[in-house]
């Protein structure tokens, strides 16, 4: 007679594959939890300007906190809900045309007295500290350095930005009205921001970037390309494969 389990001390193991409908609802339920996530709590964007170098570089992938300026209401204990402060890089919509997602750094907050003097940023009369800051060779540009001005009209600015600042300069001072943020980019000298077409309503930010979570090779723009030489290069396969990323930004903390 053929000897059991019980009889030789041999324990068997049976496998259970799962079957596909449970399968189905394992999938369903990561899809319904991954929605739920890009619908409420983050966002994913990706940098397509030099506007905000060199903190945020041309390709880094972000993952944005969409709950962090939300009313905290009933679930306060639970979500860091808080105030947009200076210094926040946010993601809104653009003014100009909401369609579009902008990341911009906050300077200035309501009731600040916001000006530029040769490109430094003074709030309430004291210079900002900005370490994040960068100031690329640029042509000179009183619009841009020596803000607010009145009396230069640069083709960039809004017609209807243009007119909403001359009410709100008082001593040579932009103001910040209620509910209202003047924001900059961090490449200071390339950066269509406030200064050419307003303030950005608090129901536009949609929220704060906290990690690059991917990051492709890219040179801005801005960058003067090499002259040409007569050299052959050598093509390296695995560098070609390797160096298309820019591996050490990948999950780096956005500040």
């Amino acid at each position: 007679m053929p000897e059991t389990a019980a009889a030789t001390g041999v324990e068997q193991k049976h496998i259970v594959y799962p079957s596909l409908l449970d399968t189905v609802r394992s999938l369903l339920s990561v899809i319904v939890i991954a929605l739920f996530v890009l619908a409420f709590i983050v966002q994913p964007f990706r940098i397509p300007s030099e506007s905000m170098e060199r903190t945020l570089l041309v390709g880094d992938f972000l993952l944005v906190n969409k709950t962090i300026y939300a009313p905290a209401g009933i679930w306060h204990w639970l979500m860091p809900y808080r105030d947009v402060r200076r210094g926040d890089i946010v993601v809104f919509h653009f003014p100009l045309d909401p369609t579009d997602h902008v990341v911009k750094r906050v300077i200035g907050v309501p009731g600040d007295h916001i000006h530029l003097h040769d490109g430094v940023v003074y709030i309430n009369g004291q210079p900002l500290q900005e370490p994040y800051a960068e100031y690329e060779a640029s042509y000179e540009d009183n619009f841009r350095d020596q803000f607010p001005t009145l009396q230069y009209t640069d083709p960039g600015v809004d017609t209807g930005w243009w007119e909403e600042m001359r009410s709100e300069i008082r001593s040579g001072e932009l103001i910040v009205p209620p509910g209202r943020y003047f924001v900059l980019g961090d490449n200071r000298n390339h950066s269509r921001d406030s200064r050419y077409w307003g303030f950005v309503p608090l129901p536009n930010i949609v929220g704060r970037p906290f990690i690059i979570y991917f990051s492709l090779r890219q040179k801005p723009a801005t960058t003067v390309p090499d002259l040409p030489g007569d050299r052959l290069g050598h093509v390296d396969p695995v560098n070609s494969i390797v160096d298309f990323a820019r591996w050490d930004r990948m999950f780096r903390i956005v500040w």
